[in-house]
């Protein structure tokens, strides 16, 4: 699992600003996430980078964590998407953007010193709207995707809210 997450981040920083140079166009945004899970509620962080190939289209890689802690049970997961972003940039305030977004989630339980960990498909499909503070950041009013994953063959129809900070190059 290391060696595919190191080739995805790797993949990713090469690829970004071969994405960026043409347009000089790169965000990055980090914050908190809601993610609820098969019933139950997490609490964690996101992180994306953006590659904007042109005023409308972009490239994400997101990565995300989510925590659940009760009753000496713990459950993490951490997701790695990627996918494109589609946003309308025709007022100078506010960007709404939608994305599709796909990849792997890694989920890992534990209780009383025992744990086991699951790898398995996920897709981010949703998007949010960001507020411009000046010309290099932007508050993420929100962010609400439907959030899938499959895990051995069994599906979870999930949600997650988002919201943090956006700064651009």
């Amino acid at each position: 699992m290391r060696k595919v997450l190191v080739t995805l981040a790797l993949v990713f920083v090469v690829a970004l600003p071969m994405l960026a140079q043409e347009y000089n166009k790169a965000e990055i945004f980090g914050g908190y996430q809601y993610t609820r899970m098969s019933g139950e509620n997490f609490n964690g962080w996101t992180g994306a980078v953006t590659g904007n190939v042109n005023n409308w289209l972009g490239f994400t890689g997101d990565i995300s964590g989510a925590y659940k802690s009760e009753l000496g049970a713990s459950l993490h997961t951490y997701n790695f998407l990627v996918g494109p972003t589609l946003s309308y940039n025709q007022t100078e305030k506010v960007k709404p953007f939608v994305h599709a977004l796909f990849g792997v989630s890694h989920a890992t339980a534990g209780f009383a010193g025992l744990s086991a960990s699951n790898n398995g498909f996920a897709t981010a499909l949703g998007g949010g709207i960001d507020v411009r503070v000046n010309k290099s950041v932007s508050v993420r009013m929100v962010q609400a995707d439907y959030f899938m994953t499959r895990f051995s063959g069994a599906t979870q129809n999930n949600a997650r809210i988002s919201m943090g900070l956006v700064f651009k190059f």
